[in-house]
């Protein structure tokens, strides 16, 4: 079972932090111990060094009270009014990767969060906004407020340079239990099948990490920021030497979007849907093992079509570095940045090629994003145009089009229909709808019947209304 580790109630602080003491191998100069004295160095300055930078997030989230019990004059009588919303207040960690005072973490340390506080190694607290919420990284940036200071930072390492087996510190506060520090190895890199992000591609590892380090630091021997934890496996929810970290590469990217102001991460579009190569298709292509990325299709206009891509074309590296299965290859176009050109190395028919995509972001056009507020099925829901950012944002096609819900309001006529946010609203009382502005006009006719038609993931979902 995969976890995540956030940890409800327990201040935690999760960090890992290491510097090379002198004379220690520098990664790219891997030694063994040759000596007793070599096995004797001390992490202590390293952790003493780089602890500053790590915080607690403070999370505090409003729950609504579904019992329906509750709204029972009978069962109140008995258990009296209990409130239909809560308070619950769940603590991870952060880094601090700019002197301002920006902080990265888990996007699901401060999901639905209404008010987020950030506590320094000092014990200061401060308020924090929210600055960028990525769930497709399980990434989130915040920013200290009310701050006139420096703060102590940890430098981004270069987390495509780990190998197996490389040493990691873990600086934390498993379980609430006061800041603990572990120590282990890189044990796997580009681990898939994670389940917390939709970018597959995680660095493992055997230093112990528990619920409570979710946001925390992973960092390699030069005290740099190689990823930041996010997950255990786990079948007794403790630590059992498998953990997970996202690579410091990709979370770069997330911060670069927070500091150019973006209020969603900015990342290169390639346009084109890939599948896994199968033992079976790896034998019809001639290929002696089952690797790279199978183009299954190709998105007009895309920077992938105008490279030239083309459906089944056999996807194997990015700018020489080869990729192994779709997971590798989104990891790898994902984080290259914006605005230049990346080198993809494809096999068509046999035949090895090399094509120029350009790094450009996903287009986005007019949301126009509006409230239903009529008397409707519609009422409490937000719906917004389609682009293919937004589709991006909300994990959906992106080529899909048409109007898409955003959001629902709690206890809102849509929400009780049944609703959901990343619904898209083919066509209402056999009214095509293509705009925001035609739902809004259609959900304020005033109509007691309802014919609606909805695309739900892969399905098409028909339903009547009438009243």
């Amino acid at each position: 079972m995969v976890s995540r580790l956030r940890v409800p109630a327990v201040l935690v602080v999760a960090a890992f932090m290491l510097a090379a003491p002198p004379n220690m191998a520098t990664a790219q100069d891997r030694q063994p111990p040759s000596s007793l004295a070599q096995l004797e160095y001390s992490f202590a300055p390293i952790v003493k060094r780089v602890a500053p930078a790590v915080v607690n997030v403070y999370a505090q989230h409003i729950v609504e009270n579904q019992n329906p019990f509750l709204a029972d004059p009978f069962f109140r009588q008995f258990f009296g009014n209990v409130p239909s919303r809560q308070v619950e207040r769940s603590l991870g960690s952060g880094v601090i990767v700019d002197p301002s005072g920006l902080v990265v973490t888990n996007f699901h340390v401060i999901r639905g969060a209404s008010q987020v506080k950030v506590a320094l190694a000092d014990k200061r607290e401060f308020d924090a906004d929210i600055v960028l919420k990525d769930q497709r990284s399980d990434l989130a940036v915040l920013r200290i407020k009310g701050a006139h200071e420096r703060f102590p930072t940890l430098e981004f390492g270069d987390s495509d340079k780990l190998q197996v087996g490389d040493v990691v510190l873990a600086i934390g506060d498993p379980f609430g239990v006061g800041q603990t520090v572990t120590h282990g190895i890189v044990s796997a890199l580009a681990r898939t099948q994670v389940g917390t992000s939709d970018y597959q591609f995680f660095i493992q590892t055997d230093a112990a990490i528990n619920p409570g380090n979710s946001g925390g630091a992973l960092v390699d021997m030069s005290g740099r920021l190689v990823g930041i934890n996010s997950a255990i496996a786990s079948s007794s929810g403790g630590s059992e030497g498998i953990g997970f970290a996202i690579p410091a590469n990709l979370v770069r990217v997330v911060v670069a979007s927070a500091e150019a102001g973006n209020k969603a991460v900015k990342r290169p579009w390639f346009g084109a849907k890939l599948q896994q190569v199968t033992p079976d298709i790896a034998d019809s292509l001639g290929l002696k093992v089952p690797t790279g990325a199978l183009v299954a299709s190709v998105t007009a206009g895309s920077p992938a079509a105008r490279a030239g891509v083309k459906a089944g074309d056999l996807l194997v590296s990015v700018d020489g570095v080869a990729v192994e299965d779709p997971n590798a290859f989104d990891y790898r176009f994902a984080t290259k940045p914006l605005d230049g050109t990346a080198q993809i190395g494809l096999i068509r028919q046999g035949r090895q090629m090399v094509v120029t995509v350009a790094l450009e972001p996903l287009p986005e056009t007019p949301r126009d994003e509006v409230e239903i507020h009529s008397s409707s099925p519609f009422r409490g829901a937000t719906v917004a145009n389609l682009s293919p950012a937004l589709a991006d944002e909300l994990r959906l096609d992106p080529q899909a089009e048409g109007v898409v819900i955003t959001a629902v309001a709690e206890g809102s006529t849509a929400q009780s229909i049944g609703f959901r946010p990343g619904d898209i609203v083919v066509s209402v009382n056999d009214h095509k709808i293509e705009r925001s502005a035609d739902l809004e006009r259609i959900a304020d006719s005033g109509s007691r019947s309802w014919r609606i038609t909805i695309r739900r993931g892969n399905q098409q979902i028909s339903v009547m209304f009438s009243g």
